[in-house]
């Protein structure tokens, strides 16, 4: 007899091998629970997202589903949506070329996959629209970072950008000032009191490998402060940031992100940026690796 109970998932997404990117739990046949289930389900897993789906599409060939931090639910993060959707295309409908489709409270979000000359996958995801949001200066967020405001690049800003969740993008000078950079609560409260988001991503455009065009870290609070160790969502606001702020050259429109070296789980995400009718068109992509898959008791 086919088991009906919940299957579940971990992969290792934006890795270029196993027990590298960041790890993500995913829940197949999570329709019967409750919030409180897949909240509780999420804090033990105790990953930085966990993701829950349904067995089956829905009418509009979209699979519903919902990411959990361990202490909230949130409405968009980039890693859950490509390990999830590399879940649903190996472990719901194998063989299946189409796109596949998430349906998440921020809308439907299509994942495709591409192959490379020797058949190793990259999941990409389209971001939805990315809104830009206040600016703040050097001077005053550079305390909540323990670095100093000289630390961080004068020629573009210091900005909020939100997509289902908001974050701040902070260009720094070079690896030196992003090894130094931690997030203190404390001293980012007034800033938090002005309603910029406790959620930071800082990135530079000197690397560790020359293979890459940018080195980035994220810092968020979950149950104290975390760090995350490949950064989908960052990327699709860095994306927006970049082609607003004209980091780069208009020629360049794709980019490697290196990630995770300081938390031991080296990441790379790839992403795409280009303006399409006067807006922003950004993809994140990255290797998908799976290292466990059984059932729930």
């Amino acid at each position: 007899m086919k088991s009906t109970a919940p299957r579940l998932f971990i992969v290792d997404v934006f890795a270029e091998r196993a027990y590298a990117g960041n790890p993500l739990a995913v829940v197949i046949g999570a329709d019967g629970f409750s919030d409180e289930a897949m909240q509780r389900f999420a804090a033990e897993m105790n990953f930085s997202e966990t993701s829950f789906v349904g067995r089956a599409p829905g009418a509009d060939g979209g699979f519903r589903a919902r990411i959990f931090t361990p202490s909230r639910e949130i409405a968009f993060a980039g890693h859950p949506i490509l390990g999830t959707a590399w879940v649903v295309r190996h472990g719901i409908a194998p063989g299946n070329p189409a796109p596949v489709r998430l349906n998440l409270s921020v809308g439907q979000v299509p994942v495709h996959f591409e192959a490379d000359g020797r058949g190793a996958e990259t999941a990409w995801f389209l971001a939805p629209p990315v809104t830009r949001g206040p600016t703040c200066a050097r001077e005053r967020i550079a305390p909540a970072l323990g670095i100093s405001a000289e630390d961080i690049e004068s020629r573009f800003p210091v900005q909020q950008l939100a997509s289902g969740t908001a974050a701040m993008i902070v260009p720094l000078r070079g690896l030196d000032a992003l090894g130094r950079s931690r997030l203190d609560m404390a001293a980012f409260a007034p800033l938090a009191a002005e309603g910029f988001p406790p959620l930071v991503y800082l990135f530079c455009t000197q690397t560790r490998d020359s293979g890459n065009d940018l080195c980035a870290r994220f810092f968020f609070d979950s149950h104290g402060v975390r760090e995350d160790p490949a950064t989908g969502n960052g990327a699709a606001f860095l994306g927006a940031y970049l082609l607003e702020h004209k980091v780069f050259p208009a020629s360049a429109s794709s980019w490697r992100i290196e990630q995770g070296y300081e938390v031991r789980r080296p990441s790379v995400v790839r992403l795409r940026a280009r303006m399409v009718a006067s807006a922003p068109e950004i993809q994140v992509g990255g290797k998908v690796i799976a290292t466990v898959q059984g059932e729930l008791l």
